[in-house]
């Protein structure tokens, strides 16, 4: 018996239409925006941001401000986690988007788990699931440090678009209060599998499948040489033609989510984006990310301006996301 809800299917269906292997192009470029002097340039950087966003819904930052040696030390330590043992890591299992998992996320473009394991960091709901400090020294300082930096960027992004969208420039800060009960932004560290030796020929093995973020905004450090991340904005939708979104250390990439295009009326695009297998000659073993996903907290209500959307609370919207990807089969 199939129990999604109407929310849940039209998801399903959406994303469901993503799982061709489509075509590369490189007439679209993901715009670079350059955040130093921000206080004095906020104006100009806002209209860049918002271009980028209405345009293709994706962007990467550079001079956000956090320093390449904390970006370093973060993928370092999220390397030795999840080097642990894999019964090690099972002792914190995923529940609430918080805790360890491994090939648990199936994407409705693919129907297969993606290729990776992941552990998410929930701040309010990580009772039992941090590592202990003799089994990883400074593991949770160090991630608690870098998720209160990759706030600070999101909310310097998100002031702009609150004025863009007519709300006070603090709007989004409230609306995701690291404070709160009710906080439910999310660091995910992400290790893709190395690829096996007998499917490194064949380019319709995903590494991660086709989707859109459900949150506001998503902060993304990648590692020089670690690539595969493609996104295809709307106007590509119809013929899948993907462009890929290079990997550099320093820089920042951000893509709008669900949430913040709903809060926008659809004015700001949350555009579809994968993880392709790498081409032959290309680096095959384990790739390594870390997301930070800015996801209002569970009692902020999300309206329409325009009444288009019923209103919402990100705690229940993000929870009818959530079944989309992770779900029984019925």
């Amino acid at each position: 018996m199939n129990t999604s809800t109407p929310f849940e299917l039209a998801e399903l269906q959406k994303e469901a239409r993503m799982g061709a292997q489509g075509s590369e192009t490189t007439a679209r470029a993901v715009p670079l925006i350059d955040l130093s002097d921000f206080d004095r340039r906020r104006d100009e950087i806002t209209e860049q941001l918002w271009r980028a966003a209405v345009d293709v819904g994706f962007f990467q930052l550079v001079n956000h401000g956090v320093p390449v040696a904390q970006v370093r030390e973060a993928f370092a330590m999220s390397e030795r986690f999840f080097a642990l043992p894999q019964a090690t890591k099972a002792q914190w299992p995923l529940a609430r988007n918080a805790g360890w998992e491994s090939l648990a996320q199936v994407r409705p473009s693919t129907g297969v788990p993606d290729q990776k394991e992941s552990y998410q960091i929930t701040r309010p709901r990580m009772a039992g699931l941090y590592p202990a400090e003799a089994d990883l020294p400074g593991f949770q300082a160090t991630m608690l440090a870098f998720e209160q930096a990759s706030w600070a960027v999101g909310m310097k992004v998100l002031s702009c678009f609150a004025e863009k969208l007519g709300f006070e420039r603090d709007f989004f800060a409230r609306a995701h209060d690291p404070a709160a009960d009710t906080y439910q932004s999310t660091l995910r560290l992400l290790h893709y599998y190395p690829i096996p030796e007998d499917v490194q020929d064949k380019l319709d093995y995903v590494r991660g499948g086709a989707h859109t973020d459900f949150n506001c905004l998503t902060i993304l450090y990648q590692r020089d040489g670690q690539g595969g991340l493609q996104v295809c904005p709307g106007k590509e939708f119809e013929a899948q033609e993907w462009t890929t979104v290079p990997p550099r250390e320093d820089l920042i990439t951000c893509n709008i989510g669900d949430m913040l295009m709903r809060w926008s009326d659809d004015r700001l695009l949350s555009n579809f984006h994968r993880v392709r297998n790498p081409l032959p000659g290309e680096y095959m073993g384990g790739r390594y990310s870390i997301a930070f996903f800015c996801q209002a907290n569970t009692d902020a209500l999300i309206t329409s301006p325009s009444g288009k959307y019923p209103a919402m609370t990100a705690g229940d919207y993000l929870a009818e996301r959530m079944k989309a990807n992770y779900r029984r089969k019925d």
